[in-house]
């Protein structure tokens, strides 16, 4: 009788310590990631323009350039536009999501790094010999030319709305060879949402603006 008590004993204390062990692996388990069926994956031409249009203002998306790297992998003119908006589509080969709308003004510079980079330049080669043309009158960043970048770290977008998981838009203004003392503006940011000024006294000044994230559902 003894015996068989003992037994029921070590019994309950198995049970017991099998459910506090499966309770301390479910804990450490990590989350699994929540679906979001309405998110499509962008796998098509059409979609790499729409999802790219969202960096333009909304009132200058139909009438906006359309350029940049197909699915293919060809650097293409999706479309011309009337408008003074060149909207460059997300590289679909690249990690994340990065598309770009800016003023027309700005292509002469901007199709110069693209040529660059093309051959191999590092982006302090691409810096230094903008930089140098930019001195020569060869190319030109109009003053105020703005760049607008919408871009996060998925790639799933909503066929309803256009928008892109988790991206956001962030702002440039040009202001070539301005400086802290030319602007009253900060080098560096000193806070979420306030502006400053990068690459001061350089060809390649510019006014940063980063908005504060959405909340994300």
């Amino acid at each position: 009788m003894k015996t068989l008590f003992k037994f029921l004993i070590l019994l309950v204390l198995f049970a017991s310590c099998n459910e506090k062990n499966e309770a301390a692996n479910n804990f450490y388990k990590k989350p699994q990631t929540q679906v979001k069926p309405h998110l499509k994956a962008i796998a098509s031409d059409d979609a790499l323009v729409a999802t790219a249009l969202m960096a333009a203002p909304e009132a200058g998306r139909d009438s906006a350039t359309v350029i940049g790297y197909n699915m293919k992998g060809e650097f293409v003119t999706f479309r011309e536009g009337s408008n003074e908006f060149i909207v460059l589509v997300d590289d679909s080969k690249k990690d994340g999501f990065n598309a770009a709308c800016y003023h027309k003004d700005l292509e002469p510079f901007m199709a110069r790094g693209r040529a660059l980079r093309a051959q191999g330049k590092s982006r302090d080669e691409i810096f230094d010999i903008r930089a140098a043309e930019m001195a020569s009158g060869e190319l030109n960043i109009p003053t105020g030319t703005t760049l607008h970048i919408y871009y996060g770290p998925e790639t799933n977008y909503d066929q309803g709305t256009n928008k892109v998981d988790q991206a956001i838009l962030r702002y440039v203004v040009y202001l070539p060879y301005a400086t802290a003392a030319s602007t009253g503006l900060p080098e560096q940011p000193v806070a979420s949402n306030h502006p400053w000024i990068m690459n001061p006294g350089t060809h390649r000044a510019h006014i940063m603006i980063s908005p504060l994230a959405p909340n994300v559902d």
